[in-house]
């Protein structure tokens, strides 16, 4: 599934409202591309990764995590300001028995300042439409096969709210820094279509 999506059409639309903010005279090209960058700057998957590697090391902050994740973000020098108003943050944690993946049915609502700018499949209509009808389909296709008594569940993120998953830890890392583990983190781990 990865491969075969594109966000074209999406891109289309946004190149479209950009050209008529600026026709209008409400914003200029250098502003437009002066806002992304800002949003961008420090936008990398390697932020989410440092949340996962310390919650996996430290049970506290991994409990702050899952009860107010805009809280216990600052541990780690991040937040989830940037906007207009702060979005709110839910992390939710994979377990033997749940796996949890995140979509934007509407568009593609995304924690982008902790997991970089978002794939294109994740913008994709397939994407966005399959992964709540049949989540366990398009996990498989991305490669992670789920045991049938593993409850699946989709978080929808929206303008307000975005989601963040907290993957397992794998088998063997009791030793590992939390640098190292960090390292193991992906973005498909932190959206869910992928195990770590």
């Amino acid at each position: 599934m990865s491969g075969e999506h594109t966000s074209a059409p999406v891109a289309a639309r946004v190149r479209r409202l950009e050209e008529r903010l600026i026709e209008a005279g409400v914003v200029g090209e250098e502003q437009l591309d002066a806002a992304l960058a800002a949003m961008l700057k420090g936008a990398s998957p390697v932020n989410g990764a440092r949340i996962v590697a310390r919650a996996w090391v430290d049970e506290g902050f991994r409990a702050r995590l899952l009860d107010d994740a805009n809280a216990a973000l600052p541990e780690v020098g991040l937040s989830m300001a940037g906007g207009i108003q702060e979005q709110r943050l839910k992390v939710v944690e994979n377990t033997e028995t749940a796996h949890h993946v995140i979509v934007c049915t509407l568009c593609s609502c995304y924690p982008i300042g902790l997991l970089g700018p978002s794939p294109s499949w994740y913008k994709s209509e397939a994407y966005r439409s399959r992964v709540v009808r049949e989540p366990r389909a398009v996990l498989a296709e991305f490669g992670l096969e789920l045991p049938a008594d593993t409850a699946v569940t989709v978080w929808d993120s929206s303008a307000e709210s975005r989601y963040l998953v907290l993957p397992r830890r794998p088998d063997g890392t009791a030793g590992m820094s939390e640098p190292e583990l960090a390292a193991l983190v992906t973005r498909e781990g932190l959206i869910g279509t992928a195990a770590v």
